[in-house]
């Protein structure tokens, strides 16, 4: 394909899918009409409206509330690997000693050792 070839086929793709997208980007008129009808400051909202603000503040809270789980969660495991590592390098380092202070003697304690 040549370079004009490309250029033609990706704009009619563009333009196609622009075509595509007004339609479920813009509402009706009488639904916009509807949307932008304000209500007075003291008058009360309907059940609807107050439902759906429900609705909006309880999936914010769950969203919240499972983002800090999931942060939390990922501190303590944080936390544990830090606290195994170290458990294993002072382990490893326990070990090392005993195996070089070992005097072949049962337990290889250090009152266990003759003193000449």
């Amino acid at each position: 394909m040549t370079w004009r070839q490309v250029f033609l086929l990706s704009g009619f793709s563009a333009l196609v899918l622009l075509s595509n997208a007004k339609q479920k980007i813009f509402m009706q008129e009488s639904d916009a009409s509807n949307f932008l009808k304000r209500r007075g400051k003291r008058s009360p909202k309907p059940q609807d409206e107050v439902n759906a603000e429900n609705r909006q503040k309880l999936r914010a809270d769950e969203l919240r509330r499972e983002y800090y789980e999931e942060q939390r969660n990922e501190s303590e495991n944080f936390v544990e690997e830090q606290n195994d590592e170290q458990e294993e390098r002072s382990r490893e380092a326990v070990e090392q000693w005993r195996q070089w202070h070992y005097d072949g003697l049962y337990p290889p304690y250090l009152y266990n050792r003759h003193h000449i």
